[in-house]
């Protein structure tokens, strides 16, 4: 049984785009985080579609359940469609994720073996900050299986990003 693909992207218009996933020297009164994500069910077909591809948007300064990384969270947990399937989760975020979501992403991986988790970064939140800096190593941390890897963007998956999230038709 093929599972429905649920693909409808609401686009981000490019002002959006450049202002939270640019990098720029001065970062004060940012308090968006911004998470594009796409789902695929694990298989050998690199070139397959994403099953889901959506935005997620979060204040910083809110709660942490508010934050896009949570949110996401809580809807894979209900959407998740075979629980014997893998899944290969792809995010890509303005900011990494803060402590406690990287403390909950974290775990969520490591109750459930079946999701593989990359993370795409434009910016690093608190990146001089060693409590930080120690859970998103953690988040990364390798037992048995890695828990999710994580890198800062490149040209690439910014290409990417404006490929399948921007709404270029503005443009």
């Amino acid at each position: 049984m093929k599972p429905q693909t649920r693909n409808t992207v609401v686009r981000m218009d490019p002002d959006t785009f450049f202002y939270n996933f640019c990098n720029r020297p001065i970062l004060s009164h940012w308090n968006t985080v911004w998470l594009c994500y796409e789902v695929k069910m694990k298989t050998n077909d690199r070139s397959r579609p994403p099953l889901v591809a959506k935005i997620l948007q979060g204040q910083v300064y809110s709660k942490s359940q508010h934050h896009p990384e949570m949110r996401f969270l809580h809807w894979f947990r209900k959407w998740k469609l075979h629980s014997d399937q893998e899944y290969e989760v792809t995010w890509f975020v303005s900011w990494s994720p803060c402590l406690v979501c990287a403390r909950n992403v974290a775990e969520f991986l490591a109750e459930d073996g079946k999701v593989t988790l990359t993370i795409f970064m434009a910016h690093l939140y608190y990146f001089w900050d060693p409590h930080y800096r120690e859970e998103l190593r953690r988040l990364c941390q390798r037992r048995n299986r890695p828990h999710a890897t994580m890198k800062i963007m490149s040209y690439g998956e910014f290409q990417h990003c404006w490929d399948k999230f921007m709404d270029n038709q503005i443009v």
